[in-house]
């Protein structure tokens, strides 16, 4: 018994402290290593999985290895919000390197004829780590691949590597890691603490999961609104890879997950082939994982539906995209089901996997090249039964919008065209210089399907992400069905719209509110100190009608000379892409300048509340939207610090999907509202708003029975409900000031909640409303669907002199969401008016 007993605290202490682990855990030791190729320790100064690796050192021994090894090259592709390089290593044999623009030429040569040389051709494998940066075995394990790569000796390397181009993205969000590594070393402790509790497995808001800006990278693939994002998909347009893999981890008590994921959840636009190659590589990484002993699963979880994500995106693309989900010990070691979870495991795992992969790309190299190949002629046969048929999409109104959408297109290699001329289709006008025109019969014909289709049935009702995503109807564009009948030339250098003062006037200046940067232009007036005015009217000026949000600034009684603020308002145009148009007269049909009905405006002060109990991606996609698109400076308020703040200081109070204050911040919030202040809330704040009688909102109660339901099956009835993310049709009131800038009385908008709002008994006070049958695109149970009829996404109350502008969705989501932008910059705008 004392022996026993011996044993296991021996054990304990060797398992709790700091254990060294060297190469000889993670690589294989059958094989020779070249000595004069770094080591990872010799360059970052501890053995892998010691301590988290910060991307500045991750960034140092990339390049080492690239100066030591004729095997890589590597190359800075772009930078981070925070600076930081996005690296990119090309990893293959000497003899390839010398040949590698040859090489590159004939991989994209073969997919775009019928015929093609699929035996002696090098596959091509991009292999990308830790997009989420708290997920980060993958990273850490990328300097042990890299290394390996590098250093291995022996003909088993010599032939992978004749035979594969890896391209080697070591980190896909650079800030995210490095935030996530100095929260994880600066907990660690010398005895390590395998305790849940432990402080160092808890991050702080807003954790490491995102980038600078608090988004979900893995989601941007398709939109490409990042720069990591940009620089990854210039690069897989480049070479079309064909096997892309995305290291992730999940719950601590999970194994290993390999791909395919579910069947059913299978977008319809993926091959067949797809899934049965997927399941072909996945033995290779089931005879991996059985050899050093890890457990795994595979097509028991996540999905392969949204193009969005890095694993699916190849998907549409001729590739094969490859999930793996690591359990993550979120720190240095933790207790887990499957016993202590250290991090050099899942390292070890994420190395492993790596490898595996490189193995069935080399064991499967015809069968997958030959795929790729079919693909695409396959798709050039679709394509080519298209003859003439095109798309058309834009607004008459904001060409920005239209342009920024022509961007995503660009990026993905899709062509499109001018129009020859302003025509009218299915009651919608497509202007020239507004509009654009996509031709079916071209390469990417599947790609553009995926992006514009609006798909309403599905093969399964649940979804691990957003069942819809229809660009046009994402960016609120018309468009429709045409043919190349109205294209005019290809668009080869995509340039937004010139902006501009059209002549200088001594009375007053008029913009319209419709176009994107709109709300940039105003707030670059408005901090200038000119003052400025909103029209709540139509009329007509010089022969032009201005619709309802018209913004007009007087040349005269200002603190700047008339000269003076044609100069500023010229510049500023520009800059916004803006057309202002300068009036001599006052005197209008319709209402004049002068008229009441022209509301003075203020300059926005907004706090946007973040911190706990905050969604982060919504608050950052917030923060993004003011800082990088509008120039609008807003007060990142910790809710910590509410309590303690000025709210003096603020107009606007911006308080994204949240789970609610503490009783002396919602005070202290009601205080400020009632002397005037204007807060936007979203999402399950509004059940928080509700709760504390601060906004009667009468949500409509959907009592959910299961009937004939197994036990087995109640997870999926459940699940069945959820509203994963999908696109609703909306009627707008014009008239309203929630609704300035829109020209259309329908709007697309975007939800994934099933927060329902029952419309007021005074139609104007519903100023955006459900239609009877609103579902446009995406998945939405019977049930849901028959309770979203007729509802509000939108309600509108006051708390004294203050009033609250309560969404029940984002309407900002991922970044992408164009269309319903300016829903936002109309409550910060125009609050006073509401």
């Amino acid at each position: 018994m004392q022996r026993i007993l011996l044993f296991l605290l021996l054990a304990t202490t060797t398992l709790f402290s700091q254990t060294k682990t060297d190469l000889s855990y993670y690589l294989p030791q059958d094989i020779t290593y070249n000595p004069s190729i770094p080591t990872p320790q010799s360059v970052i100064g501890h053995n892998v999985g010691d301590w988290h690796i910060t991307h500045d050192k991750l960034v140092a021994y990339m390049k080492a290895l690239a100066n030591a090894s004729n095997r890589i090259t590597i190359e800075t592709r772009s930078k981070t919000f925070e600076d930081r390089p996005l690296l990119l290593l090309t990893i293959t044999s000497p003899e390839n390197h010398s040949n590698i623009d040859a090489i590159q030429s004939a991989h994209i040569q073969a997919i775009e004829t019928d015929t093609a040389n699929l035996e002696n051709r090098p596959i091509v494998v991009y292999q990308g780590y830790s997009i989420h940066g708290n997920e980060p075995s993958g990273s850490n394990a990328a300097l042990l691949v890299a290394y390996y790569l590098a250093a291995a000796e022996g003909s088993e390397i010599d032939n992978l590597l004749n035979n594969t181009v890896i391209l080697f993205d070591p980190s896909l969000n650079p800030d995210g890691l490095q935030r996530f590594a100095y929260w994880a070393n600066t907990n660690k402790n010398i005895n390590l603490n395998p305790d849940p509790n432990d402080r160092e497995y808890s991050e702080v808001w807003p954790g490491g999961r995102t980038n600078h800006y608090w988004f979900d990278m893995n989601r941007d693939w398709l939109p490409v609104q990042l720069p990591e994002s940009r620089a990854r998909i210039e690069t897989f347009h480049n070479w079309l890879p064909n096997i892309l893999t995305d290291h992730h981890e999940m719950g601590t008590n999970a194994s290993f997950f390999f791909q395919p994921g579910i069947p059913s959840r299978t977008h319809p636009l993926t091959p067949k082939l797809n899934q049965e190659l997927t399941k072909g590589i996945a033995n290779y990484h089931a005879k991996a994982f059985d050899k050093i002993g890890s457990l795994y699963y595979s097509e028991e979880s996540f999905d392969d539906f949204y193009y969005g994500k890095g694993s699916t995106f190849p998907d549409i693309n001729g590739g094969i995209g490859i999930l793996f989900e690591q359990a993550s010990s979120r720190g240095h070691i933790q207790e887990s089901e499957n016993g202590i979870l250290t991090f050099p495991f899942t390292i070890k795992n994420q190395f492993t996997a790596s490898l595996s992969t490189l193995a069935a790309a080399n064991g499967m190299q015809k069968a997958i090249l030959e795929y790729q190949h079919n693909f695409f002629k396959n798709a050039r046969n679709e394509a080519s039964k298209e003859g003439k048929n095109a798309i058309v999409f834009g607004d008459s109104k904001d060409a920005a919008k239209t342009y920024h959408l022509a961007e995503i297109l660009q990026r993905h290699r899709i062509k499109f065209h001018e129009i020859q001329s302003d025509f009218s289709k299915d009651g919608k006008t497509y202007k020239k210089g507004f509009s654009y025109i996509v031709p079916k019969n071209q390469k990417n014909t599947r790609l553009i399907n995926a992006m514009f289709e609006k798909r309403t049935t599905f093969q399964d009702s649940l979804f691990y992400d957003v069942s819809a995503w229809t660009f046009p109807l994402a960016f609120n564009l018309d468009y429709t069905d045409t043919t190349t009948a109205n294209a005019g030339d290809e668009v080869t250098n995509l340039q937004q719209r010139q902006g501009g003062v059209n002549s200088k006037s001594d009375y007053a200046y008029l913009f319209e509110w419709n176009e994107y940067y709109s709300p940039k232009l105003l707030n670059a007036i408005l901090k200038k100190g000119l003052r400025a005015k909103v029209a709540v009217k139509t009329f007509r000026a010089n022969g032009k009608s201005y619709d309802y949000g018209t913004v007009m600034i007087p040349a005269k009684n200002q603190d700047f000379t008339p000269s003076e603020i044609y100069t500023f308002l010229n510049d500023a145009s520009q800059e916004s892409h803006i057309t202002v148009d300068a009036v001599s007269t006052g005197l209008n049909e319709g209402i004049d300048l002068g008229s009441r009905n022209f509301k003075a405006l203020e300059l926005p002060k907004i706090a946007l509340l973040v911190g706990d109990g905050i969604t982060s991606y919504d608050a950052g996609e917030i923060w993004h939207l003011f800082d990088t698109r509008y120039d609008i400076i807003a007060t990142k308020l910790d809710t910590k610090r509410l309590e303690r703040a000025d709210l003096s200081r603020y107009n606007t109070i911006i308080m994204v999907n949240s789970s609610g204050l503490s009783e002396s911040s919602t005070k202290k919030l009601q205080t400020w509202l009632s002397s005037g202040g204007t807060l936007v809330a979203y999402k399950n704040a509004l059940k928080w708003l509700n709760s504390k009688k601060l906004m009667k909102i009468d949500f409509k109660k959907n009592k959910l029975i299961a009937k004939n339901i197994s036990y087995e099956q109640r997870v999926d009835f459940r699940g069945a409900q959820v509203i994963g993310g999908a696109i609703f049709e909306t009627h707008l009131d014009r008239s309203h000031p929630i609704n300035f800038g829109y020209k259309n009385n329908r709007l697309a908008v975007f939800r994934n909640s099933t927060l329902f709002v029952n419309p007021d008994k005074n139609s104007y006070n519903n100023p955006i409303q459900y239609t009877e049958n609103p579902l446009l695109s995406g998945y939405i149970s019977d049930r849901n669907l028959d309770s979203i009829s007729k509802t509000v996404p939108l309600k509108i109350g006051s708390v004294g002199r203050g009033r609250i502008l309560a969404f029940t969705d984002n309407t900002n989501f991922r970044g992408f969401w164009y269309g319903t932008n300016k829903l936002l910059m109309n409550a910060v705008f125009f609050r006073e008016e509401m």
